[in-house]
């Protein structure tokens, strides 16, 4: 009866209504925050399996209430959400920590979720490097950080795009947008006398929501095609890129053709499947620009508006220009009379044949560099073939002076992409469909602050181009003048690169390792103990294997069962385990077992192999010389 005595006694709370809410809801709180981590692991096993499209979107949506009833009930945890004093010195509780990555990006990490990507990854970079070097390239490592007033003014209208940093030591800083601005502003900082290739690869930033570009059907406007075969095209906030410039002063057109030339070895190499390189000129363009009558203060932002062509039908990009930037309806005709042109050598006969644009000193200085560049792009092996002299080409940035051009895969390219060879007749005017709108953004506000945007899955949207770049000559001089002071003139320097976007090769490549059953590790051997542990043993048999160069690995426990190693070994799908008996070390021999990944019932108990002649067996294997690269045969 003690109990019902206690209860007896009065008891006046001094706990206030709002605190004890609090403490009620701190469970439900945690409660919610485990079938988050839950319901994420199921969403992101269910992306890997290529599952059905409706039950990813059911889970999603289940997410979506379990953050937001999250969020709801955190908010409680805020003072003045509750009518308490908001003291911020003393008695505040402590917060619950976010714990998410910044908005810039994400964790890529061998152990988590899939182990393949980040060895995808990788594989992608090594062969990027490996092309680099092959053409003489030597390193640059530039910080990811940029002093603002170096950023600024280089990138038109995608200026607003540069993540803007707080002040650190009083300097106004912003993440890099590129590789090339950094590139200049190093070179300019020597004195302007770097010469030769230079390559670099990081990781740069743009202040833009990861998004899709839509563009379910293409359709053909114009004469091109204009939206993509695949859902969306792939943004991110974060992408690696790796970047060959030419720098120096050489004789016309020579580096043009090698950056050109190590595009496509790049991607031949890369096995992204079928592409082409479309190619155009600044000054072509300026030259079109200027006879058709754009006045001076509007070709840069008139030539990012013909940018978009590969995106938007001509009828948007004409009511960009004339609607939005002011130009007159007559003047642009006369563009979309140019841009919707292309083809290779004898589209430059037909431009030089064009008395008006030929009077145009630009123009002339382009189309002579063209014809050039076509006649060194001959001497280079299955370069030509892949090349599309393309009048709608424009790339956005205002650096650019000369020759520019930009890689696009089969994947992400119109129906007609099998006839962009340079030297093949231009394909017949196809008729045109309706393309699909692309949907608007909601101006609808998130009803949650807390709620972390959508992840995703590169794998499973379209990639647009994978590489790009272009001529700059007088950016290396913009900067040196800058620190010359007003009225001087500082050294300058030609330069030409090409852009090398690794995560959309990633989500182009990543597919088919998957289907080709690409491993996630390149280890070759595992060692295993049957019966008692043999850890010395197994280490030394480790160690003397891998200092012999093969990759080799074992279970980190004193005495660990032979099924746990057997499975670790699976896991990895290592293709030789070798299992140490007492008695067979004694003899001087030990067992290889070769695993393969096959739907049949196998007695194979391995065979016994000397322990001194071991690593030459390995070596001798098919499975062992066959399995480079990490690759499952």
């Amino acid at each position: 009866m003690l109990w019902r005595c206690v209860l007896r006694i009065p008891y006046r709370s001094t706990t206030t209504r709002p605190v004890r809410d609090v403490l009620r809801k701190m469970s439900t709180a945690d409660a919610l925050s485990a079938e988050i981590t839950k319901q994420t692991a199921l969403l992101n096993e269910l992306r890997l399996q290529n599952n059905d499209p409706a039950r990813l979107d059911a889970t999603k949506r289940e997410l979506g209430e379990l953050k937001r009833r999250f969020a709801a009930i955190s908010r409680v945890n805020d003072p003045a959400e509750n009518g308490a004093p908001a003291d911020r010195d003393e008695g505040k509780k402590r917060e619950r920590l976010l714990l998410k990555t910044a908005k810039v990006g994400e964790d890529w990490h061998k152990g988590l979720l899939d182990l393949r990507k980040c060895t995808v990854r990788e594989h992608i970079e090594r062969i990027v490097k490996d092309v680099f070097t092959t053409y003489g390239g030597s390193c640059l490592d530039t910080p990811v950080f940029e002093r603002k007033d170096i950023l600024a003014g280089k990138y038109g209208e995608d200026q607003k795009l540069i993540f803007d940093l707080m002040d650190q030591g009083g300097e106004q800083l912003a993440l890099r947008y590129d590789h090339t601005v950094p590139l200049a502003r190093y070179i300019a900082m020597s004195g302007a006398t770097v010469q030769g290739k230079i390559w670099q690869v990081g990781k740069v930033y743009r202040r833009d929501s990861p998004s899709y570009v839509q563009g379910p059907d293409a359709g053909i406007h114009a004469g091109r095609t204009v939206f993509l075969s695949l859902p969306s095209v792939l943004r991110l906030k974060r992408a690696t890129v790796q970047d060959l410039d030419i720098v120096g002063v050489w004789d016309p057109m020579i580096p043009d053709a090698e950056i050109v030339s190590l595009l496509c070895t790049i991607l031949s190499n890369l096995d992204v499947g079928e592409f082409t390189i479309k190619i155009n000129h600044r000054k072509i363009l300026d030259g079109i620009f200027e006879v058709c009558g754009v006045p001076p203060d509007k070709i840069r932002s008139i030539s990012s508006a013909v940018d978009k062509l590969d995106k938007l039908p001509w009828s948007d990009v004409k009511k960009e220009m004339t609607e939005e930037k002011g130009l007159s309806s007559d003047v642009a005709d006369k563009i979309g009379e140019y841009v919707k042109h292309k083809g290779g050598p004898a589209l430059l006969d037909q431009l030089k044949a064009d008395e008006t644009l030929m009077s145009n000193p630009s123009a002339k200085q382009g189309l002579q560099d063209m014809e050039l560049l076509f006649t060194l792009l001959k001497a280079y092996n299955n370069v030509i073939d892949k090349i599309s002299f393309d009048m709608s080409l424009a790339r956005g940035l205002d650096y650019y002076t000369g020759i520019i051009y930009e890689a696009i895969v089969e994947a992400s390219a119109p129906p007609g992409f099998s006839c962009a060879n340079a030297t093949a007749p231009p394909p017949a005017t196809a008729g045109a469909s309706s393309p699909a709108q692309p949907k608007k953004k909601s101006k609808k506000p998130k009803a949650d602050t807390l709620e972390e945007e959508e992840e995703i899955d590169e794998s499973q949207v379209g990639v647009g181009s994978i590489a790009a770049g272009g001529r700059y000559d007088n950016l290396v001089g913009l900067f040196t003048s800058a620190a010359a002071g007003e009225g001087k003139k500082g050294a300058s320097l030609p330069c030409i690169g090409v852009s090398i976007g690794m995560d959309r090769i990633f989500a182009i490549i990543w597919p088919k390792w998957v289907e080709r059953g690409m491993r996630s590790k390149e280890t070759m051997v595992y060692v295993m103990a049957a019966g008692d542990g043999l850890l010395e043993e197994r280490i030394r048999l480790v160690q003397e294997l891998r200092e012999a160069g093969v990759k080799t690995d074992f279970l980190a426990k004193k005495k660990p069962k032979l099924p746990a190693q057997f499975a670790a070994a699976e896991k990895d799908e290592v293709p030789f385990d070798i299992i140490l008996g007492a008695d067979e070390l004694k003899e001087g021999l030990v067992t290889v077992k070769e695993q393969k990944w096959e739907f049949v019932q196998s007695a194979d108990q391995g065979i016994k192999v000397r322990r001194e002649e071991l690593v030459a067996w390995l070596k001798s294997t098919p499975t062992y010389l066959n399995w480079s690269s990490g690759r499952l045969i």
